[in-house]
C-alpha cells in the first residue's frame, strides 16, 4: 500500500519534473524518500506497541485470576484465628498438666523433707532448761572466735565444758556465735 503511494508520488514528481527545474525535482524525491523511511519506522513501532499491548492484556487477565476477594480474605483470617485459639487452648492445658505434675513432685519432696526434720528433732537430745549453780564464781570473759566450739574453748581455757554451759545458761551448746562473750568459770 505504501509502495503504491510512493510510486504515485514519484510518477507525479516525474511528470512535474519536466516543467520545474531539476533541483526542485531532486529535493522532492529526497523528501519522499525521507517520508518512506519515517513511515517504515512508524510501522515497526506500531507492531511493537501492539505486541506490548497483547502482553499487558495477558498479564492483566492472569492478575484478575490471582486476586482475592474480601470475603475470601475474611474467611482465611477466621480460619487462622480459630486454629490459633485451638493451639493456645491445647498449649494451656498441656502447661497446666506439667505445672500440676511439678507441684505434686514438689509437695512430695517437701513432705519428705518435713518428715526428715521431724525425725531429726525426735532423736535430738532434749534442750537443757535447768542449770546447776555448782561452778566456780571466779573466772574470765572469753569472746568467741571463728571456728570455736564449746569443747575447744574449754580446752583453751582449762575449764570444764559443763561449767561453761551452766554459767552462761546455754540451752543449746552447739549454738554459740562469733563475737559472743562467755563467762569461763575457773578459766585462765
Amino acid at each position: 500500500m505504501w509502495k503504491k503511494l510512493i510510486a504515485a508520488v514519484l510518477c507525479a514528481a516525474a511528470a512535474c519534473a519536466q516543467t520545474p527545474s531539476q533541483i526542485e525535482f531532486a529535493n522532492l524525491r529526497e523528501d519522499v524518500r525521507g517520508l518512506v523511511q519515517r513511515v517504515g519506522e512508524l510501522a515497526l513501532r506500531l507492531e511493537q506497541l501492539e505486541r506490548e499491548n497483547a502482553e499487558l492484556r495477558q498479564r492483566a487477565g492472569a492478575a484478575d485470576r490471582q486476586h482475592v476477594t474480601l470475603t475470601q480474605l475474611n474467611a482465611a483470617l477466621a480460619d487462622t484465628s480459630a486454629s490459633l485459639r485451638s493451639a493456645i487452648a491445647s498449649s494451656k492445658t498441656e502447661t497446666l498438666q506439667q505445672v500440676a505434675t511439678q507441684l505434686e513432685k514438689l509437695g512430695k519432696q517437701t513432705n519428705a523433707a518435713l518428715d526428715s526434720i521431724a525425725k531429726g528433732q525426735a532423736t535430738r537430745p532434749a534442750v537443757q532448761t535447768s542449770f546447776s549453780e555448782d561452778y566456780s564464781k571466779e573466772g574470765v570473759s572469753y569472746t568467741v572466735q571463728k571456728g570455736d566450739s564449746l569443747a575447744s574453748i574449754a580446752k583453751k581455757t582449762g575449764a570444764k565444758q559443763q561449767d561453761i554451759i551452766n554459767a552462761n545458761k546455754l540451752s543449746d551448746p552447739s549454738r554459740i556465735n562469733v563475737g559472743q562473750t562467755l563467762f569461763i568459770p575457773g578459766g585462765k
